[in-house]
């Protein structure tokens, strides 16, 4: 049982991107691995596969074997170092870069949002809970996948096809596995673009999946495919440079996989075949004009009857889809079908329908755009080079084969410019692709009449814009995937970036919902690396104004610590504080004696293990996207381990006992109660209680007291006497802290008659958290103070109102505690607030990876709630291994050294476990593999504990939560 670690991204892209990837885009630079494949070679994609794996192991696993390094974490490659012959717009720079526009249905949009974000948030999402066993996923780099959240369980294989499910014409297109109609995840075969009669004369033991192009890959299918490709695994050294053979794996190597594989490999075929559906899928494909509209298109305004945009055609109507650009042209809904990136578009232009346009500076041309053209300028080193295209030109074909350049044949478009093919010594039998087509302008200002002269259906006469095409500097298509100068065009693209800055003062409430929308820390490393100017914080929050408002002053602020503006930090966490605060301000109460003097009010807790969904409870997360938990509360060693004891005596003051420390503390004013506690002091937790509770005058309805004397003797006629005992050391990962506030409250609940139902006393803890500083979210004291197994969920609002399901029990019933199911104390502890800061920090920040994880982590509570109402302990176990996974990929330290040392001193018998909590220490829940597997734990471990307070503890499930009985 390994620790977790985060995916190592792969990506091939064009030669030039490749090696200019980390001047181009510094600010990705560090979380990706770039290069391509070698120039002027063919190695089809299972030869592409290993090259990138053999590139990023020379690179990086110097002083390890290859096999040390493949098994030492899990890569996902993108493949996208394609010819884009298609959408030679953005051939140059990789499909996988190509700029999208802000998508307003993600949580975390980059600055500057491009597709390989979508695939990277897919994909790591399939990665981030695939089972240890498979070492690589090989994706496509032109399409994006979307899934539903809840990913059902993977079986195990030696390869593993992601699918979907798709008509047979859309399929015709793709690699499709025919699987066992009773069992999907079964594979029979795999056909390569079967025509639609084949999958529609498919039996009723037979369905099918489209490819989406995701494939997993064990050790061994990995080290099988590497043999194909002539590359011996155990001979490689990262000092080698080998060039893999040709092989492609969609005709070869998937047709070879199956019970009744289509073509049979003595090296492949005998490697076990399985298909992951992945539920409510969609397939968006931008490797083509119209594919690229139509993906986005989609991706914007999601259509729910449709699941693939590969090869469907474009919608008769669509806005122009802009992406960084200006347009003062007039548009009307005969413009459609029309993409503008990083362009300037005047006002004496004239656009029809089916354009890619890129790259257009600002400019003062009169130009018309014929219908179905595309035109884009890729600036050089010197100079800019001029592509234009037809919008469904495939790019292939030679001047001898009647290619198709501009909607027509080339040599059409020769003739009706007076030119020949020995004019632009044009070799009748080359490719197009090399073809050197394509002018390098030097006078960008007066460009505008040969523009107009090569893209126009039907040009004038103009013998001297003839003369100057043949005489100019000319590229080829493929040219430009290595003379493009990368960098001077994404320094073009930051120009809307800094406008956007510039004018974030003038409209405060714009600039708010930006910050709340935008990945921050990507827009932070964005300022960094181009040097751009930040603006200081402007956002400023009120108590009574808009929620909404706060939260966006809460992120601005933590933008600017980013950008190294000092103190802004600590004012976005005590921004945060103020605002859930503030809740309880505007919901004061009135505490007054509700007992007789001989009656003692008894308040006991069980304690919460968390099974998944845990951070997605936690503020601000939970307040803007909601929070889902699957927990359950439970009794130790046969007694709920939360106490708390409250009467009233005759004294003037307020008394609090530690039981359990064995250390009191009197509280004679209100400056005493309030006097700010130190983290994890023996009575902060009482007093912040005693506070909310209506012991402060800001939380009372009446603020006419003048002293906690007076007070206390209006409404109780003596002093308060509370006593705590707490079962459980510090740290524990149980949520002690959190239900110990919970039981205080509901305690003082019953002796001041507050009237406080199970809703308030949580969103109270919530509050009091905060005015410790320890932040923290909902689900520790809702999970303690509520029975049995259930999940607790939230929808976006400052006011966290869980709504609780209850599920079985079964699988944490006497059949199975202490059984198979156990409660390891480590003898090691963490405080939560150690984790808590950074975490929320990001959390602040948007940082779209670390949203990512927790979206992932709270999806993950939906799979082990359906596991509990299946009692499918296998399920069961699976839930608990993604959250020990997500949680550490959240953050490493919740699996420190230590606590690795236990489990792999037993890691064997153990079927799924996890860190109770934030993580780092305190209890282990261990499921073990059966009762003998549960019997070696014990054994191990009790006779050579890893420290000495470490220990098994009993365990029952709670039928009660927290329960207040006066005597």
């Amino acid at each position: 049982m390994k620790p977790a670690t985060t995916p190592d991204i792969l990506v091939s892209l064009p030669p030039g991107m490749s090696r200019g990837f980390a001047s181009v885009y510094p600010e990705r630079a560090d979380s990706l691995f770039v290069t391509s494949d070698p120039e002027g070679s063919q190695l089809g994609s299972g030869g592409g596969t290993v090259h990138l794996l053999l590139e990023a192991y020379r690179k990086t696993g110097s002083g390890k074997s290859f096999l040390d390094w493949l098994s030492a974490g899990q890569k996902c490659l993108i493949h996208g170092s394609g010819e884009s012959r298609r959408l030679q717009s953005y051939s140059s720079q990789g499909k996988p870069m190509i700029p999208l526009p802000d998508m307003p249905s993600r949580k975390a949009i980059p600055a500057q949002p491009a597709l390989i974000d979508l695939q990277i948030e897919s994909y790591s999402r399939i990665a981030r809970i695939a089972p240890e066993s498979y070492r690589v996923m090989v994706t496509c780099g032109d399409v994006h996948l979307s899934f539903s959240e809840l990913i059902p369980a993977f079986p195990e294989a030696d390869i593993l096809f992601v699918g979907m499910l798709a008509p047979p014409e859309e399929a015709q297109h793709h690699g499709v596995m025919i699987c066992d109609a009773s069992n999907p995840s079964h594979l029979l075969r795999f056909l390569q673009k079967p025509e639609p009669e084949t999958l529609c004369s498919l039996d009723s033991t037979e369905t099918f999946l489209l490819d989406t192009g995701v494939w997993l890959f064990s050790e061994k299918a990995v080290l099988a495919l590497m043999g194909k490709c002539g590359i011996d695994p155990e001979s490689v050294r990262a000092s080698d440079l080998i060039l893999p053979k040709n092989y492609d794996m969609f005709s070869t190597f998937g047709p070879a996989l199956g019970d009744e594989p289509v073509q049979n490999d003595p090296d492949i075929s005998p490697l076990r075949g399985a298909v992951l559906a992945l539920p409510d899928s969609k397939f968006y494909h931008f490797g083509s004009s119209s594919s690229i509209i139509a993906s986005t298109a989609a991706l914007l305004a999601p259509a729910e009857d449709k699941r693939s945009f590969a090869n469907a055609s474009l919608n008769t109507d669509g806005a122009p889809i802009l992406v960084g650009s200006t347009v003062a042209a007039p548009l009307s809904n005969d413009n459609r079908h029309i993409w503008i990136e990083n362009s300037f578009i005047g006002s004496d232009w004239s656009l029809c329908h089916s354009h890619i346009i890129t790259g257009i500076p600002e400019n003062s041309w009169a130009l018309s755009v014929p219908a179905s053209t595309c035109l884009s300028l890729l600036p050089l080193q010197d100079g800019s080079a001029l592509k234009f295209y037809g919008f469904e030109d495939a790019m292939r074909g030679t001047l001898a084969g009647g290619v198709q350049f501009m909607g027509a044949p080339l040599s059409d478009w020769l003739s009706a410019r007076n030119l020949s093919s020995s004019d632009l010594s044009f070799a009748l039998e080359t490719d197009i692709y090399d073809l050197p087509l394509f002018p390098v302008l030097h006078d960008l200002v007066d460009a505008g009449p040969m523009v107009q002269w090569l893209i126009a259906k039907a040009p004038e006469t103009a013998p001297h814009l003839a003369e100057a095409f043949i005489n100019s500097t000319r590229v080829s298509a493929r040219d430009t995937l290595s003379i493009t100068n990368l960098e001077a065009l994404q320094q073009s693209r930051i120009g809307p970036v800094q406008s956007m800055l510039e004018h974030s003062a003038c409209d405060p409430a714009a600039w708010s919902a930006h910050c709340r929308a935008h990945d921050l820390s990507s827009l932070a490393k964005l300022v960094s690396c181009n040097s751009l100017a930040l603006p200081p914080a402007g956002i400023e929050w009120k108590p009574g104004e808009a929620p909404s408002l706060a939260l966006g002053a809460i992120h601005e602020k933590m933008l600017q610590d980013e950008c190294g503006f000092a103190g802004q930090s600590e004012a976005a966490f005590s921004l945060l504080r103020d605002l859930i605060v503030h809740e309880m301000e505007i919901s004061p109460i009135a505490p007054k004696r509700n007992v007789m003097e001989d009656q003692l009010v008894w308040g006991r807790s069980p304690l919460r293990l968390d099974l998944a969904g845990g951070w997605s409870d936690t503020p601000p997360y939970c307040l803007e996207h909601g929070g889902r938990v699957v927990n359950l509360s439970v009794d130790l060693n046969g007694q709920p381990p939360i106490q708390v004891f409250a009467r009233i005596n005759n004294r003037k003051d307020i008394l609090l006992r530690s039981i359990d420390l064995g250390v009191s503390e009197t509280i004679p004013s209100y400056e005493a109660l309030l006097e700010p506690a130190a983290l994890g002091s023996e009575f902060g937790i009482a007093r912040a209680a005693l506070a909310l509770c209506g012991f402060d005058p800001r939380f009372h309805t009446n603020h006419s007291y003048r002293t906690l004397q007076k007070q206390l003797d209006a409404e109780f006629g003596g002093g308060i006497e509370l006593s705590m005992v707490c079962a459980v050391p510090k740290g524990s990962g149980l949520g002690t802290s959190s239900i110990l506030a919970a039981t205080v409250i509901g305690t003082l609940n019953e002796l001041c008659g507050l009237g406080l139902n199970t809703k308030a006393i949580s969103q109270r803890t919530l509050a009091l958290e905060q005015l410790l500083t320890s932040g923290g979210g909902w689900q520790d004291q809702i999970g303690g103070i509520t029975p049995g197994v259930k999940i607790l969920k939230t929808g976006p609002s400052i006011a966290q109102d869980a709504e609780i399901s209850w599920l079985p029990g079964n699988l944490f019933e006497s059949e199975y505690a202490n059984r198979t199911v156990l409660l390891y104390y480590t003898g090691i502890t963490r405080v939560a607030h150690d984790i808590l800061g950074e975490i929320v920090r990001n959390m602040f920040l948007n940082s779209a990876p670390h949203l990512s994880i927790i979206d992932d982590i709270a999806a993950n509570a939906l799979y082990a709630a359906e596991a509990c109402q299946k009692n499918n302990l296998e399920q069961l176990h699976d839930a608990v291994r993604r959250s020990w996974r997500l949680n550490q990929l959240l953050d490493a330290g919740t699996n420190p050294p230590a606590v690795q040392a236990i489990l792999d001193r037993v890691g064997d018998a153990i079927a799924a476990c996890k860190l109770l909590g934030a993580g780092g220490g305190g209890y282990m829940l261990i499921f073990a593999k059966d009762e003998s597997a549960a019997h070696h734990i014990r054994d191990t471990l009790n006779a050579a504990p890893p420290n000495k307070t470490s220990r098994f503890v009993d365990l029952a499930l709670s039928s009660t939560g927290l329960q207040v009985t006066k005597s």
